[in-house]
C-alpha cells in the first residue's frame, strides 16, 4: 500500500463512516474540516480528502469498523509506515495478531507477522507488544535478526 492506495480507500469510505456514526454531511464536513460541497464532491468520488484529511479521518474515526475492515485493523500502524520510511516504537501491546495478521517467522522471543489487508509487516515480541513496523520487508527481516541476535548474546551472558 502507498500513499495514493490509502488515500483512495478512505476517500472510498468516508460516506459509509458518516453513516455509520450517524451524521449528516453538515455536521461531518464540520468535524474533518472541510465545505459541505467538498464533502458531498469526495463522496461522488469527484474529490478527495488527500493526505491529511485521510490522516484525519482515520485519527478522529480510529474506533469505525468501516475502517477496521478496510485496513485490517487499526489503520495508524499504516499511517506511521507511510509516514516514515520505518518506525520503531517502544514495545505497544497488541491482541498478538488473532485476527488481521499471518505469522511470517519467529523464535521463542519475537515474531514477524504480515498485515492480510494493507500487506504491512511487524514485528512483536514475547509478550505480544509491537516493535516496529514498515512496508519494507527487508528492513523487518535485518531488525528481526538484529533483535534475535541480540536477544542470543543476552541469553549466553546470563547463564
Amino acid at each position: 500500500m502507498n500513499r495514493g492506495e490509502f488515500i483512495s480507500t478512505v476517500d472510498s469510505k468516508l460516506k459509509m463512516i458518516r453513516n455509520e456514526f450517524d451524521y449528516t454531511q453538515d455536521k461531518m464536513a464540520e468535524i474533518i474540516g472541510v465545505s459541505k460541497k467538498t464533502l458531498i464532491q469526495i463522496e461522488k468520488q469527484r474529490g478527495s480528502l488527500g493526505w491529511t484529511g485521510a490522516v484525519c479521518v482515520c485519527l478522529v474515526f480510529k474506533d469505525s469498523e468501516i475502517l477496521q475492515m478496510a485496513f485490517g485493523g487499526d489503520p495508524q500502524d499504516i499511517i506511521r509506515s507511510l509516514a516514515f520510511d520505518n518506525y520503531e516504537e517502544g514495545g505497544q501491546n497488541t491482541m498478538g495478531g488473532k485476527i488481521w495478521w499471518r505469522d511470517q517467522k519467529g523464535d521463542k522471543h519475537y515474531r514477524v507477522q504480515q498485515n492480510l489487508i494493507s500487506q504491512h509487516y511487524r514485528i512483536l515480541d514475547g509478550e505480544n507488544r509491537r516493535i516496529c513496523f514498515s512496508f519494507d520487508i527487508e528492513y523487518i527481516n535485518k531488525r528481526f535478526k538484529e533483535l534475535s541476535d541480540l536477544e542470543n548474546i543476552n541469553g549466553r551472558q546470563e547463564k
